[in-house]
C-alpha cells in the first residue's frame, strides 16, 4: 500500500492518480494502433479519447458520491467531492457517463460508431488493469480476511487491522488482462462485424466482474443484497445489453450482406 507515489515540492501526487493517467495512456496508444489495421484516422481516436476521459471520470464520480454520501462525505468539505486522486471511482457509473460522452462526440462528428466502440474495447480492460493496481496502492476495493497462501496484508491502520485478506485487486487487474488479451486477437482474427467486439466487452466484464467481486470485503452492509454485492447487481443488464447487442448487430450485418 503505498498512497503517495511521489511529491512535487510540497505537493503529493497520489499513487492512484498516476495510474489512472497511466490507464488512459496505455488505452490511447493502443487504441491508435489497433484503429490502423481497421483504416480509422487516429486523430478521432484521440478526440473521442479526451471525451471518454471526461464523462468517465464525472460519471465514476458521480456514481461513487451519491453511493457513499451518508458514509464518506456527509459533514466534510464540499471539495471532498473533486478529490478523484484520493480514489473513489465506481466504474459502472464511469462506464455510463463515458460512453454517454462518446455517442455525443461521435454522433456530432458522424463517425462509425460501433467500428470505433470495437477499436476502444480492448484498450478499456487495459485501463481497468492500471486501475485496479491504482486501487491496491491505495488500499481500497480490498478482499475479505482469508488464510490463503497468496493472501496479502496492509498496514495495521488500514480498515482490515493488518488481517490477511485476498487480493482482490490483483484478481480483478489479472481477469482484466486476460480480458483485453483475448480481445485484441479477436479484433485481429476473428472480428466479424462492427460492434461485436464491444459487445463480447460487456459480457465478459460483466461475469469476471462478478467473479472478482465475491472475494470483496469492503462493502458496508447496505451494499450487500442477499449476498449480492450491487456491482454484482448491475452486471446482469451489462450482461444483458451486450448480448442484445451483440445479437442486434449480427442480425443487421447480416441483413446488409444478404
Amino acid at each position: 500500500m503505498h498512497p503517495i507515489a511521489f511529491n512535487l515540492g510540497s505537493y503529493p501526487v497520489h499513487s492512484y492518480g498516476v495510474m489512472m493517467a497511466l490507464a488512459f495512456l496505455a488505452g490511447l496508444v493502443t487504441a491508435t494502433r489497433r484503429a490502423r489495421l481497421v483504416n480509422v484516422h487516429a486523430d478521432i481516436i484521440a478526440d473521442v479519447t479526451l471525451w471518454l476521459m471526461v464523462g468517465g471520470i464525472v460519471g465514476a464520480r458521480v456514481v461513487y458520491v451519491t453511493t457513499y454520501w451518508k458514509t464518506q462525505f456527509a459533514g466534510q468539505p464540499l471539495s471532498e467531492i473533486f478529490m478523484v486522486q484520493h480514489g473513489g471511482l465506481v466504474y459502472y457509473g464511469g462506464l455510463i457517463g463515458s460512453s454517454l460522452a462518446g455517442l455525443a462526440y461521435l454522433a456530432w462528428k458522424k463517425a462509425p460508431v460501433w467500428k470505433i466502440a470495437d477499436i476502444l474495447a480492448p484498450s478499456i480492460a487495459l485501463g481497468s488493469v492500471f486501475g485496479r493496481i491504482g486501487c491496491l496502492l491505495n488500499g481500497c476495493c480490498y478482499g475479505y480476511a482469508c488464510s490463503v497462501p497468496w493472501a496479502i496484508h496492509f498496514p495495521a491502520d488500514h480498515e482490515t487491522g493488518g488481517a490477511a485478506v485476498h487480493p482482490t485487486e490483483i484478481y480483478d487487474a489479472l481477469l482484466n488482462l486476460i480480458l483485453y488479451l483475448g480481445l485484441a486477437w479477436l479484433f485481429r482474427h476473428r472480428r466479424k462485424f462492427d460492434g461485436q467486439i464491444f459487445a463480447i466487452y460487456l459480457m465478459v466484464y460483466a461475469i469476471f466482474r462478478s467473479i472478482a467481486e465475491s472475494f470483496r470485503g469492503d462493502y458496508p452492509a447496505d451494499h450487500i443484497h442477499d449476498g449480492i454485492t450491487s456491482a454484482q447487481l448491475l452486471s446482469i443488464p451489462m450482461f444483458a445489453v451486450g448480448l442484445g447487442l451483440y445479437v442486434v448487430l449480427a442480425r443487421r450485418a447480416g441483413l446488409k450482406r444478404g
